[in-house]
């Protein structure tokens, strides 16, 4: 992000010697002139810096003239952290939102969820605009009791929640050795929502924020819709907040060591029998990606990080299709009846595009995908999800942090 700076106006250079007190506030002006036209985001102690540089460097003004101010101004710049909004704040208060779809808690809310999800219009269009709350709540109405059956064979809701928020602890204490982090958790179809979440972290008085997708891929379906969402928080809460998000990281190191480490045990697990592994992601429509949307070249990223550390080749399937449209394919129950055909008799399932347990886990792949397998005579696992998994949690702290693993 580029940010225009006013020149500053020649001005007469000063007397040589000691510099005044009022020279020195005069300075200090000047720099709080040039950070308020740039938007540059500063912490309380900034004041306090550049006293310091003009009473320890006072031969900078009095050889140099302000119109040379900017040296005190790189100095102060040098020693000190800041943010323009394309990096995280060092220094201050951090806020970190993890953004994530949501789930119904319990399965009274079941049809209210399906409600938000299909009025979201980012992410299916229903006819024209203007009917497009109706024909979600026409929706949601039909498939509400299908869903609550569903839920109800998983505990009678989604843990989604309970995750997201235990992953916003673990990452809030693994940030903690290297500054003040305040992480909290933005869902997109169920609360909490966006608004709560910049509302806390507002009140904690954070600096800076940072907006980390818990969507590896990028979809717009879910991270472009999520974002979306948040951004309009932002507009209407806090529009001068400096802010940085992070849409995708297909290949980030510790995440894929996660899944590889994952991948490793559930092989073990079928002691020395052959098995074939089986890559399963949420499905998209088709246009979606003829749109331009790199959610199935993510993923294949993902896909290709793995297989150099496991040296495991596997297959990529698509769950979760709805709706009469064309969806990507093969899809998984299509994958289990062609291994079926081919005389497999073990699969491993990896959720490769989920980082938390929830329904598409729980229920499709360790019920119906395994019920399904075992009809025609195969034994099918799931590779553990990575939860609050150390690693995985590393992973989260070195794209906030913009490090390595």
């Amino acid at each position: 992000m580029h940010h225009q700076m006013h020149p500053l106006q020649s001005i007469n250079k000063p007397d040589r010697g000691n510099i005044s007190k009022s020279r020195s506030k005069m300075a200090c002006l000047w720099v709080h002139y040039i950070l308020l036209s740039t938007r540059i985001k500063v912490d309380d102690r900034f004041p306090t810096t550049i006293q310091a540089t003009l009473t320890f460097y006072p031969g900078i003004i009095d050889k140099h003239g302000y119109s040379h101010f900017f040296i005190v101004y790189l100095l102060v710049f040098k020693s000190h952290k800041i943010t323009t909004g394309s990096g995280p704040l060092q220094s201050g208060k951090n806020g970190v939102i993890l953004l994530n779809m949501g789930g119904p808690d319990t399965l009274d809310d079941v049809q209210p969820f399906l409600f938000n999800l299909f009025s979201d219009r980012e992410i299916i269009r229903l006819g024209p605009a203007f009917l497009q709350k109706f024909l979600a709540w026409i929706i949601s109405r039909r498939r509400a009791r299908k869903s609550k059956a569903i839920y109800a064979l998983v505990g009678g809701g989604s843990p989604l929640k309970e995750i997201s928020l235990r992953q916003a602890k673990a990452l809030q204490e693994a940030l903690s050795a290297d500054g003040d982090y305040v992480v909290r958790v933005a869902m997109r179809y169920w609360p909490p929502y966006a608004d709560q979440a910049v509302q806390e972290l507002l009140a904690a008085g954070i600096d800076h924020l940072t907006a980390l997708t818990l969507y590896p891929h990028y979809s717009k379906a879910t991270t472009g819709s999520s974002l979306s969402h948040l951004q309009q928080s932002l507009q209407r809460l806090a529009p001068d907040m400096p802010f940085t998000s992070i849409s995708s990281w297909p290949a980030q190191d510790c995440y894929v060591a996660a899944l590889a480490e994952n991948i490793t045990n559930g092989l073990q697990s079928f002691d020395t029998n052959p098995v074939h592994i089986v890559y399963s992601a949420h499905s998209l429509p088709v246009s979606f990606i003829e749109d331009g949307d790199p959610y199935v070249d993510h993923i294949e990223q993902t896909i290709a990080a793995i297989e150099k550390i496991t040296e495991q080749s596997g297959r990529l399937c698509y769950q979760s299709r709805s709706g009469p449209v064309e969806w990507l394919s093969p899809s998984t129950p299509e994958m289990l009846e062609t291994l079926a055909d081919e005389g497999c008799k073990n699969i491993l399932m990896v959720p490769i595009s989920f980082v938390s347990d929830h329904v598409e886990t729980l229920y499709e792949i360790d019920i119906l995908y395994r019920d399904q397998a075992a009809q025609r005579g195969m034994c099918l696992r799931s590779s553990a999800s990575l939860n609050t998994n150390p690693l995985f949690i590393q992973g989260l702290k070195d794209l906030v942090l913009q490090e390595k693993c």
